[in-house]
């Protein structure tokens, strides 16, 4: 034979071994922008909360109240500013401490891991942070169900399904979402 004939027959055997290039997995893409956007929004909440236990929140929260943006929001949507959950925060606000505003900062911190932790794991394609992430939006629907039957709200309703089609996305393409990385299974050899 001449080494003519011995080339092409082993250019085929490796074009065959290489792998077949998969498909962006776009609806992925976008649950990992939006735990990271969720984690990063409670990262910069906490560092705000923690700026904010030196100064007079409570005279913060009036003149938040009187900024003409936000009065022509609350007429907008008819919201008056009298009303029990602006008069029950405003109770809250007066009773924090210092220690108290550090606490809640803590706690918007330490919430922010798991957003975090899931969109990064994700990102790198990791089996648990897939499990992570299913496992923390299956949590909150049915907590969100039950706010919906005692008070229907368009917002915890969108939020519901959003946490639906995440749970449901991730389940059904889990195999195939984070288990791209290994190498494919050899047949038995005979």
């Amino acid at each position: 034979m001449s080494a003519e004939q011995k080339v092409p027959a082993a250019v085929p055997a490796a074009r065959d071994a290489e792998p077949p290039l998969k498909k962006r997995a776009l609806t992925l893409y976008g649950i990992i922008v939006f735990k990271l956007i969720k984690g990063l929004l409670c990262v910069a909440l906490a560092v705000v909360i923690y700026h904010e236990a030196n100064q007079d929140i409570s005279r913060d929260w009036a003149d938040f109240l009187q900024q003409p943006l936000v009065k022509y929001i609350f007429e907008a949507l008819k919201i008056h500013p009298e009303n029990k959950f602006f008069t029950l925060v405003a109770q809250n606000i007066a009773e924090l401490t210092k220690a108290k505003v550090h606490q809640a900062a803590l706690g918007a911190l330490l919430l922010s891991l798991f957003p975090l932790t899931e969109g990064i794991g994700m990102m790198f394609r990791v089996p648990w942070a897939g499990w992570l992430a299913i496992g923390e939006s299956a949590f909150f629907v049915p907590i969100e169900v039950r706010h919906l039957v005692e008070k229907f709200s368009w917002f915890v309703f969108g939020l519901t399904v959003i946490n639906i089609i995440v749970v449901w996305y991730l389940y059904a393409y889990r195999e195939v979402l984070f288990h791209h990385h290994r190498h494919p299974r050899r047949p038995p050899e005979s």
